[in-house]
């Protein structure tokens, strides 16, 4: 159900379309660590830091509105050979395949930037993100119990990893 999505490598001049989607979700809540809406600016410098090393996607529907966006990059708790990814997927357009699509791209980018695996942190009370990484083939590895949110809340993060290899 992907007719009339368009996957592409995200650009600057997407942080704007990319800022809007990821605060109507922060502002739903439940679903992300992040709980204080960010500015395009946010995104733009979030895709220029370790540009070398990341791979930033964004799904466009027909008339070019950002309908969900994923990235690939390094992370300091992480070895070298992994990178950390992040998906947001549009409210009302979940079930469409957009995540799946987005995943794709990013696999292949992820082996073309030289890593062996991909992990996937969590909110464990995000039951669409874990099911959505679970179906991707991503598998448990790690909990973190009692990570501290800026909004003050405390979650827990289920860890879970993609081997590239």
């Amino acid at each position: 159900m992907t007719r009339g999505i368009h996957i592409r490598a995200a650009h600057a001049l997407d942080a704007r379309g990319m800022a809007d989607l990821l605060n109507q979700i922060i502002a739903i809540g439940g679903t992300t660590a992040h709980t204080e809406p960010v500015m395009s600016q946010d995104l733009a410098e979030w895709m220029a830091r370790d540009a070398s090393q990341s791979a930033w996607h964004v799904a466009e529907g027909e008339t070019g509105r950002i309908l969900g966006f994923q990235w690939i990059e390094p992370a300091d708790y992480l070895p070298q050979d992994a990178a950390e990814i992040a998906t947001f997927v549009a409210p009302k357009s979940h079930g469409l395949g957009i995540g799946s699509r987005l995943f794709q791209a990013t696999e292949i980018a992820a082996r073309d930037l030289g890593y062996g695996w991909i992990n996937a942190n969590i909110r464990a009370d995000n039951e669409s993100g874990l099911t959505y990484y679970q179906s991707r083939g991503f598998e448990d590895y790690d909990t973190i119990i009692g990570i501290r949110l800026k909004d003050g809340s405390v979650v827990d993060k289920r860890l879970k990893r993609y081997d590239l290899r």
